[in-house]
């Protein structure tokens, strides 16, 4: 928790920006954040400054000097201390102001990709392949020559920090459904007929994980979840686990929807400014 609250301290030091949420995952070993801020344009209504800019690469090497790599594990994936840093348009935000900030950002913190979707980065990466006991996930087991050239920074990675992947893309919504096995493998068969990959629901991916000690759960990530949302994934999910003759506790966010995040009034300015969303 000490790791944490020096991020947080990172985070606080600039009063435009704010924290609407952070989800802790003890059995994942994992955190993320959510902040919101505003983008400001020029005369010519460019693009020119968002507060999230400095935040975000304060957290990031407040992340970079606590945390080694080498020394992390859990059930979770992970390519690198800060695994991945996603801009969202809000409000009157579009995905060109957002796509504007990522690129600012990764050009400092050295590690950027572009041009790709995150899943195709990841299972080029090896992303999803446990190196650890089966069903865990520790420490940098890649060659230290990344096999994909980065467009910003060194092919060369540090063991102990890792990639960050950085970039902008529509709101997505990030949905857990628990199963109550511990049986990752059934976890994970699941988990593949639930996702559009596996020939379940379009725009939903997914993983299948161990989560604690007498628990399994399906990961989900879903594209565009105003067409297909929670509900759909949670009734797919428990048809499929009952064919396996498990049972499904109701499934949860893991962030708030866009309807949910207010910017508060006095902290950032949002009265006809873009607002964005950082995920951390």
């Amino acid at each position: 928790m000490a790791t944490l609250d020096v991020i947080e301290r990172a985070a606080r030091s600039n009063p435009e920006t704010v924290i609407v949420n952070k989800f802790l995952d003890g059995a994942y070993n994992r955190a993320r954040y959510t902040l919101v801020s505003y983008v400001l344009h020029d005369c010519n209504g460019s693009v020119v400054y968002s507060p999230l800019h400095q935040t975000v690469i304060a957290m990031a090497e407040a992340a970079f000097n606590a945390i080694n790599l080498e020394f992390h594990d859990g059930a979770h994936p992970r390519l690198g201390v800060v695994d991945d840093i996603v801009f969202h348009p809000l409000a009157g935000a579009s995905l060109h102001e957002a796509a504007w900030l990522a690129k600012r950002v990764s050009a400092d913190i050295g590690n950027r990709f572009n041009g790709k979707e995150l899943d195709t980065i990841r299972r080029e990466l090896g992303f999803y392949r446990p190196n650890f006991q089966g069903s865990q996930w520790a420490g940098w087991a890649m060659p230290d020559t990344v096999p994909l050239s980065p467009d910003e920074g060194p092919n060369v990675v540090s063991r102990a920090k890792g990639i960050t992947m950085i970039g902008a893309r529509p709101w997505v919504a990030l949905y857990n459904v628990p199963i109550l096995c511990t049986d990752v493998s059934a976890a994970r068969r699941i988990a593949r007929k639930v996702s559009g990959r596996g020939g379940g629901l379009p725009t939903v991916q997914t993983l299948g994980l161990v989560h604690g000690e007498d628990s399994t759960e399906i990961a989900c990530m879903l594209l565009e979840p105003n067409q297909i949302g929670a509900e759909r994934v949670q009734h797919r999910v428990e048809m499929l686990a009952a064919q396996e003759g498990l049972d499904v506790e109701k499934g949860y966010f893991t962030d708030f929807s866009p309807e949910m995040i207010y910017v508060p009034s006095g902290r950032v300015p949002a009265d006809g400014i873009p607002t964005i969303k950082s995920e951390f």
